[in-house]
């Protein structure tokens, strides 16, 4: 991950509304809510619910899918998991496998599933 893209994540999530809806979504695993739901759940207008996920989308935390006419968001573990090695690549002497217990520990695959884009760093 680039500096311009953490910095856009990071962006992203340092707004209440969106910072919520994404601890939401991370609660609900890869099955994800309909976009009105979590909007109901964080007491947000729709519209404005809408222009958060597409906020996040945007920043690689979080992706969509069209289910019939609703529009489910979950979490993207890629994003989530590049944005953390982000954090820690220079760690530990610029040995960034000295660090993968954090990394691990932050995101583990056995509990999460694997990652969707294939790209951790």
């Amino acid at each position: 991950m680039d500096e311009i893209t953490a910095v856009e994540a990071f962006a992203a999530l340092a707004q209440d509304t969106r910072l919520r809806a994404f601890r939401l979504l991370l609660q609900q695993g890869s099955a994800g809510l309909p976009a009105g739901e979590i909007a109901r759940r964080l007491g947000t207008p729709p519209n404005t619910m809408s222009t958060h996920l597409a906020i996040l989308t945007r920043a690689g935390l979080v992706q969509s899918r069209r289910e019939s006419r609703q529009v489910f968001y979950g979490v993207e573990l890629g994003g989530i998991r590049a944005l953390v090695a982000f954090l820690v690549e220079d760690c530990c002497g610029s040995r960034p496998g000295a660090c993968a217990p954090l990394l691990d520990a932050a995101l583990p695959l056995a509990c999460c599933g694997p990652t969707t884009t294939g790209d951790d760093a």
